[in-house]
């Protein structure tokens, strides 16, 4: 399944993986996907058991919350995908410690925004992040950004959004943002506009802390399969109404980016994207 994943995407270890549905045996299955047979078996399983077993594709794991991620079509290198020294560059963090502290690097092209870098570290402070992002070709270009809103709280020490600023001089705007409205705003980026066959959000192949919280990949940092989920019984079906707490840094760090840049609705996109 990670293989698979991997393969599905741009990376740096040249794989490239392919599935060969059942029915592409044509002297067994001469119909090929309309095959009786194959329309029997279709209809005695689930969907995504059919597809695994029969399709050639590797089921996800149950309960995503961005099901409708796909490596093949939200992520990309080159072009649009790259660096634009044109054009102003936006920061959506999510500090964390133990777990991930997330920089999801941004810039706008009309409605659309391109995911072009990504600063995704474990143990790492506010101070050793910010050392990172000064190192990366876009600093320059960085105008703001958005910050968790726990990132202006103070925890025995200053506040992550306080740091940026006297250490970075850049302000990072904060915003209460509801676990479920930002998870709808996210997927509206996501999904695929069926006039133009495109999605709103282009994800680099770099971003793998993103990619991997949506399933794409395995965990950057450990290897291990870590995506953000619902919980879920041993049925599938979802239980509670928030997802687990956990896998969810770039992904959050996303949510707030986008609701600050573009509102909750296309209606609500400020008129100019800038901050200060």
């Amino acid at each position: 399944m990670e293989a698979y994943q991997r393969g599905q995407a741009q990376n740096d270890e040249g794989l490239v993986s392919f599935s060969m549905p059942t029915w592409s045996n044509t002297f067994i299955f001469p119909g090929g996907r309309e095959d009786p047979e194959i329309k029997r078996l279709e209809r005695a399983m689930s969907k995504e058991w059919f597809m695994e077993r029969f399709g050639g594709i590797p089921t996800p794991p149950r309960g995503l919350v961005f099901n409708e991620f796909r490596n093949h079509i939200h992520t990309g290198t080159g072009g649009l995908y790259e660096f634009d020294p044109s054009g102003l560059v936006y920061l959506f963090v999510d500090p964390g410690y133990a777990s991930a502290y997330s920089v999801e690097v941004a810039q706008v092209q009309g409605e659309h925004l391109y995911l072009i870098d990504e600063i995704y570290e474990r143990g790492l402070v506010t101070s050793d992040i910010i050392k990172v992002a000064k190192q990366r070709p876009w600093w320059n270009r960085v105008t703001g950004g958005s910050i968790d809103i726990a990132g202006t709280q103070h925890q025995a020490m200053a506040a992550p959004a306080e740091i940026w600023m006297k250490e970075a001089g850049l302000p990072l705007r904060s915003t209460k943002v509801r676990i479920q409205d930002g998870i709808e705003r996210v997927k509206s980026f996501l999904n695929v506009n069926p006039i133009t066959g495109v999605p709103l959000v282009h994800i680099n192949a770099r971003c793998r802390g993103l990619i991997s919280e949506m399933g794409g990949c395995p965990d950057p940092l450990d290897g291990q399969t870590k995506v953000y989920k619902w919980r879920v019984d041993n049925s599938g079906n979802v239980i509670g109404d928030a997802p687990d707490d956990r896998y969810n840094h770039a992904c959050k760090a996303l949510a707030y980016g986008i609701v600050d840049l573009f509102g909750y609705s296309p209606l609500m996109r400020k008129a100019k994207i800038k901050f200060f």
